[in-house]
């Protein structure tokens, strides 16, 4: 087949043109033949050297904070990293004692809280009905000690009044909350901090350590209350209770909650607790750092220390609490 001559060509694209319509493939590869292939460049092998890293000095990297982190710009320099960024305390017999017997102390509560609960109405309780409540605690903490769960004291109040016969369309939630209250309240006042408590807390706080108190608790109101009436709270980030979150220590996902607020991992933070069994093992299983304080404790703890200590051991042992100080700085390096 000839090829088309230029003005066969020209009068071609010209009818295209006038139908409106553009030129197909096959029409394209009449007039004008197969496209020419693209070339594909061949590639460049080019040898990058190695860079030599830049050497700032004291006055440049302070002005790289001040253009890229303003948040440090009143120190004027990064600060450093810390291997210990924060330290969660057990409460009961770590950083307090109580100063009254705690058998004394639930009597005038559970008293209190039986009289409250008749001047409501409540005449159908047994006698004596003061000596249960106490007993209903005792078995609380007997079970949560065993699941592993806290059962909390609103709860065990509930089920002993209903153990008693006492209908539930007649029993008010507030009526034994408050109820619960009047119970705690003499031990809530009986706490008292260990000496230099305060002056451990304030120089932690001013080194900008992380705080925090994890406790085994049932009332987490009333554990709240506690800590405001001791003054702690200013040098405190977190105060949770096995009551408010239902997990016990030495459960992992206790301790975990602090570690994700304070987005740290277990072996930047200590762990001080008196009991081997909650405090001790449960940051070792959690991997963090541990001290164990050797002041008095309740008789159960005692038992129960002196029944694993070859088998769990903490880092540290605490005698005055100034030492924690120093413990946390070296820790820290």
């Amino acid at each position: 087949m000839e090829p088309l001559t230029p003005e066969e060509i020209e009068r071609f694209l010209a009818r295209v043109r006038a139908e409106g319509r553009a030129l197909t493939s096959e029409e394209q590869y009449a007039l004008f033949g197969p496209r020419e292939a693209t070339p594909v460049p061949a590639p460049v092998d080019e040898t990058v050297e190695e860079m030599e890293p830049a050497h700032l000095g004291e006055q440049e990297l302070q002005q790289l904070s001040r253009n890229f982190f303003p948040e440090f710009s009143q120190s004027d320099t990064l600060p450093p990293h810390r291997l210990v960024r924060g330290v969660i305390f057990d409460f009961d017999h770590t950083l307090a004692y109580l100063a009254r017997p705690l058998d004394e102390l639930m009597a005038e509560g559970a008293k209190a809280a039986e009289a409250y609960m008749r001047s409501t109405g409540m005449d159908d309780l047994p006698a004596d009905f003061w000596h249960n409540i106490i007993e209903a605690r005792r078995f609380a903490q007997e079970k949560s000690e065993e699941e592993a769960e806290e059962h909390i004291a609103d709860d065990a109040m509930s089920f002993l009044v209903q153990f008693f016969g006492y209908p539930a369309s007649k029993m008010d939630p507030t009526v034994l909350r408050q109820a619960v209250e009047l119970f705690y309240a003499p031990e809530m006042t009986a706490w008292r901090l260990h000496p230099g408590v305060l002056e451990m807390l304030q120089a932690l706080r001013a080194e900008k350590y992380k705080l925090a108190i994890l406790t085994n608790y049932n009332c987490d109101r009333v554990f709240q209350r506690t800590i405001d009436y001791l003054g702690l709270r200013s040098y405190l980030d977190i105060v949770l209770t096995s009551a408010a979150v239902e997990y016990r220590k030495p459960d992992a996902r206790f301790f975990q909650l602090v570690l994700e607020r304070w987005d740290a991992l277990p072996y930047e933070v200590v762990i001080v607790g008196d009991s081997l069994l909650h405090d001790i093992q449960g940051g070792i299983e959690l991997g963090a750092q541990t001290v164990q304080t050797t002041f008095p404790t309740e008789s159960q703890v005692a038992h129960d220390n002196a029944q694993i200590a070859g088998e769990v051991v903490a880092d540290a042992q605490l005698h005055r609490w100034e030492e924690l100080v120093g413990l946390v700085r070296t820790w820290s390096e």
